[in-house]
């Protein structure tokens, strides 16, 4: 049973803008639900950003205190269904709370039995040649194997940055290209028909999340592997992008809910014919841990739960371990937080003991 659950807003600071295609990323709007049950706490994360989703910081931590502050009191499994029920909008304020529980009521996705190496992408977000060039050796003597390439900006200079990528990478990195929606139909067919295929491993997301047409018009004329992301919140979407040629399909922990869901949609994915990718980018480290513990053993690929890497300050005593371009897990259970860097970045709080029931 749920005894208490309390809630942080947090504002963390990124060490450099994270550059995308509706504009850069100084900051992460962060939640984070704690709940305490049976002697034992989870954690979870919801980290909001306009652009990505409809859901507003502020409306997600609205609806985050209503529907904590009658969970206390509640079983495990009738407090999900209520965050289920009442939060069907807010998928990703809803995971804040589901992936909490889930860690309280021990998850088998979480248990990890020993030193688990989980491969990482590396970005390259450098826009000049002078800087891509030095970001690109840094990330291959770190280890990484899988670079990122930010595109959806302007569709010449875009082509012509990829390609000078292509030259320096002289085949040594496996190239992802995420256009974040930058282009509309006509733009994003001539892009991904001009993308020179030598070692882009797929082209993510060029249109708006909502224009499946220009997403099944690329399909048809790209020279590369199709990834559709941002389109992509439920075994519905999975099935449509397979119909309209996909090979790839992202999910994210936030948009599923819960961890039970971001499997059996990985799972999905495969059953379909295409190859799961997994992970995000804009995530601390609570999501991160979570979508690499579920990473290692259902993904194949390089993993995008880097999202960490680009806090100025670690939320974690022990900040999460990168070896090689992996992410090290280890037993003992999630990241222990540490709470000075957690008072220092917490905007609001609250907390909620045992509710009267419904």
């Amino acid at each position: 049973m749920i005894e208490s659950i309390s809630l942080r807003l947090l504002r963390l600071q990124l060490r450099t803008p994270y550059k995308l295609a509706f504009g850069p990323v100084t900051h992460f709007d962060t939640i984070l639900a704690f709940v305490n049950a049976n002697g034992g706490q989870g954690i979870g994360e919801a980290t909001i950003l306009t652009g990505y989703t409809d859901e507003t910081i502020e409306e997600s931590w609205t609806r985050a205190q209503a529907v904590a502050g009658k969970l206390p009191g509640r079983s495990f499994e009738t407090a999900k269904q209520s965050i289920t029920e009442k939060m069907k909008k807010a998928p990703f304020a809803a995971t804040a709370l589901t992936t909490a529980i889930e860690m309280a009521e021990g998850n088998p996705a979480l248990r990890i039995a020993g030193p688990v190496h989980v491969p990482l992408l590396a970005g390259i977000n450098a826009t000049d040649d002078e800087g891509i060039a030095v970001e690109i050796e840094a990330a291959l003597d770190a280890g990484f194997g899988t670079l990122k390439i930010k595109a959806g900006f302007d569709l010449g200079k875009d082509l012509e940055r990829i390609g000078f990528i292509q030259k320096h990478n002289n085949g040594r990195a496996k190239l992802r290209i995420d256009a974040n929606q930058g282009y509309d139909r006509m733009e994003a067919c001539c892009f991904a028909a001009a993308i020179n295929p030598e070692d882009v491993e797929l082209l993510e997301q060029p249109c708006h999340s909502d224009d499946w047409d220009a997403h099944e018009a690329v399909a048809k004329v790209t020279a590369v592997p199709l990834m559709l992301d941002e389109s992509i919140y439920d075994e519905g979407d999975i099935k449509r992008a397979a119909r309209l040629g996909a090979s790839f399909v992202k999910l994210k922990l936030m948009k599923c809910v819960s961890l039970t869901k971001l499997v059996q949609g990985l799972e999905l994915i495969r059953e379909l014919g295409m190859e799961p990718v997994l992970g995000n980018g804009v995530a601390s480290d609570i999501g991160c841990w979570m979508e690499a513990c579920v990473a290692r053993s259902h993904i194949r690929n390089a993993g995008e739960m880097n999202g960490f890497l680009r806090q100025s300050t670690a939320l974690a005593q022990h900040p999460l371990s990168v070896e090689r371009g992996a992410m090290v897990l280890t037993p003992g259970g999630a990241p222990r937080l540490d709470e000075t860097a957690l008072q220092s970045q917490t905007i609001q709080s609250a907390q909620f003991g045992k509710a009267t029931q419904l």
